[in-house]
């Protein structure tokens, strides 16, 4: 039985095109400018990027962004750029009708909700409290990001249960990604595969996903 779900955002909540079409240009673009004008925010993670790899770290991510790396420091000042562009009003974010509905009923019904993403969770708060349904933050219980380990590593996965303080088999895990869902799976939780296009998948909308919770005492 589900007493909460986990969800991941891009190409799962989120449109794909969203994320890689609207954010990270904002972000590459703005990558130099918004390190010129906040030294003192950014020079710890300019100082962890250059630990990773030596060099000029604006341009280090920037290839990062190109080649669609899930590297921590980088994930954390895309995250920081993107807060000035939601609260400057510069776009909003993007989530499936169907996944507002689904987020909703779920939360109604008593289950705790948390998001997984490689995206900083300053970045997952951003793109759920500016969402074009409005603020959808008081649905979730908690987020999860790289800092509590790569996703396709079942160890990620353990302590994500581990830290919401419930047997893993009572977690529901969704995602786009199989071998998402596969170390998922490996750690001992439910876990759906999304494919939004129609392709070889366990679901292709939230609306497919029933689940009779149990509220968590």
């Amino acid at each position: 039985m589900i007493s909460a779900i986990v969800t991941d955002i891009e190409g799962t909540t989120s449109s794909i095109s969203f994320v890689a079409d609207v954010l990270f240009p904002y972000a590459r673009a703005r990558l130099g400018s918004y390190c010129a004008a906040h030294p003192e925010q950014v020079a710890p993670i300019l100082a962890e990027v250059e630990a990773i790899e030596p060099g000029d770290p604006i341009e280090t991510m920037t290839r990062w962004i190109d080649e669609d790396r899930k590297i921590t420091p980088l994930k954390t000042l895309q995250g920081m750029i993107w807060d000035a562009g939601f609260k400057g009003g510069a776009f909003k974010g993007h989530v499936y009708p169907d996944a507002v509905a689904a987020l909703q009923r779920w939360h109604a019904a008593g289950l705790k909700l948390y998001v997984f993403s490689s995206g900083s969770v300053a970045a997952q708060k951003l793109i759920f409290g500016f969402s074009e349904a409005g603020d959808l933050m008081p649905l979730f219980s908690g987020y999860f990001d790289t800092t509590t380990g790569p996703k396709r590593e079942g160890v990620a996965y353990t302590r994500i249960a581990e830290a919401i303080g419930l047997p893993a088999g009572a977690i529901l895990f969704l995602s786009d990604v199989s071998a998402e869902t596969d170390a998922a799976k490996a750690a001992g939780m439910q876990a759906l595969l999304i494919d939004r296009g129609g392709g070889p998948a366990d679901i292709a909308s939230f609306d497919e996903i029933i689940i009779n919770p149990v509220r968590a005492e």
